[in-house]
């Protein structure tokens, strides 16, 4: 058996020790708690420089009447005010009917493709849940036109959309003879569906993806209750896929809108600098605006009121699902 012998601590030492130890832990503390924010500031600063000073710029010269004859010396061009915001507004002046209709055209364009995006990735990503032979394979191809650079997969629908040697009238005239003539896909309403199908193609993987990402986090004995409660396919889904995938989906949809909003790649490459009327995007036609025209001025405060209206739309999305959380919390 040992004992211990307890050497008395002379006058004060007791309250020295307390008082010193916090502070020697004191500075291990902040080089952890400060070691991560250090290693993000690069990319912060990369990220203000990339994206923040660019916005900054393009917000002061859309109050400035920057055309081609300040192009040496930006800073030189007069003050323009809110002239430029007017003239985009002007709906009943040629600018601004041009703006509303590329608005309405986009607007129409980013419904369609975010809900078929959503459609047909939801159902696939359904359909890869029950174990069967190939299905890695075919989740593998599902993900080929999100892997695909987007240049290389754009320019190959513009080869298939061809009026006279195109994989796509070749199918529909000559094979399936659904249409009476070979049509132009490339220019005039067709464009619009052709800018569709490509946006869809390109885009339902992604959400494919994020909904299969989803799905694991169900658990499968909720679909083997329902299952011995007699529920079929679609009550599963209406009552317990959808409903736990609310989460995912609210993210999910509000990325493909500001992606496909935004869009500029899609269009760009598949028309040129100049799309057609029925598929004139609003990205497209701001680009027209400032590099066809050099009319920077009026470009820029375009891409501001754009920026407005994707931040109003974001606030009040979030806003509205945010809301409905907490009731389904409720």
């Amino acid at each position: 058996m040992t004992s211990t012998v307890e050497l008395p601590l002379s006058k004060g030492e007791s309250g020295e020790t307390a008082a010193r130890g916090p502070r020697r832990r004191a500075p291990g503390r902040i080089r952890r708690v400060g070691l991560p924010y250090l290693l993000l500031l690069p990319a912060l600063i990369l990220e203000l420089l990339v994206h923040l000073v660019p916005m900054i710029i393009g917000i002061v010269m859309s109050f400035k009447e920057l055309t081609q004859f300040y192009i040496r010396d930006w800073g030189a061009a007069p003050w323009a005010g809110l002239d430029n915001f007017r003239v985009s507004v002007d709906f009943d002046a040629p600018v601004g009917e041009a703006l509303l209709h590329s608005f309405l055209v986009t607007i129409a364009f980013t419904l369609l493709s975010v809900g078929l995006c959503w459609l047909i990735g939801t159902t696939a990503a359904i359909c890869m849940q029950d174990t069967f032979r190939g299905r890695g394979l075919l989740r593998a191809l599902f993900l080929v036109p999100y892997a695909l650079p987007v240049y290389a997969a754009v320019i190959t629908w513009v080869f298939m959309f061809q009026h006279d040697n195109g994989l796509v009238n070749h199918v529909l005239h000559d094979q399936l003879g659904i249409t009476d003539k070979p049509s132009f896909w490339l220019i005039g309403d067709n464009s619009f569906i052709a800018l569709l199908v490509v946006s869809v193609w390109k885009g339902w993987p992604f959400a494919f993806l994020i909904v299969m990402a989803g799905l694991q986090n169900i658990p499968r004995e909720l679909y083997e209750a329902a299952a011995l409660d007699g529920a079929g396919m679609w009550q599963q889904i209406r009552r317990i896929t959808l409903p736990s995938l609310s989460a995912v989906n609210q993210v999910l949809i509000l990325v493909l809108f500001l992606w496909t909003f935004n869009d500029f790649n899609t269009p760009y490459v598949l028309f040129g600098k100049s799309a057609p009327e029925a598929a004139d995007l609003i990205s497209v036609h701001i680009y027209q605006a400032s590099f066809v025209t050099w009319n920077f001025g009026t470009g820029s405060a375009m891409s501001v009121l754009l920026l407005l209206f994707l931040l109003l739309v974001t606030g009040v999305y979030l806003a509205l699902t945010s809301r409905g959380r907490r009731a389904s919390r409720v």
